[in-house]
C-alpha cells in the first residue's frame, strides 16, 4: 500500500466518524462539496481531527489552498518526509 492510499484510509475513517451519516466515495479527488454535512465549521473539526490523527499541523494558508484530499495528502507525505 502506497504512502497516498495509507494516509487516505485513514483520513476516510475520520471523515466517516465525523460524518456518520456520509456513506458515499471518499477519494482522493473528494472535496467538502462531495460531503453534504461538510460546511465551514465541521472543516476545522476535520483539520485537527487529521492533524491528530497523522500527527501533523498544517497552516492557515495551507488548509486555504487544499483542492482535495488529494492535496491534502500529498502535504502530509511531504510532512513525514520531512520529520
Amino acid at each position: 500500500m502506497s504512502d497516498h492510499q495509507l494516509y487516505l484510509s485513514q483520513i476516510a475513517d475520520v471523515i466517516r466518524e465525523l460524518f456518520d451519516e456520509y456513506d458515499g466515495p471518499i477519494t482522493l479527488e473528494t472535496t467538502a462539496r462531495d460531503v453534504p454535512q461538510w460546511d465551514s465549521l465541521s472543516n476545522v473539526r476535520l483539520m485537527v481531527l487529521i492533524e491528530q490523527e497523522l500527527a501533523v499541523r498544517f497552516s492557515t494558508a495551507e488548509v486555504q489552498g487544499f483542492k482535495n484530499l488529494g492535496s491534502l495528502i500529498d502535504a502530509v507525505v511531504k510532512r513525514k518526509q520531512n520529520q
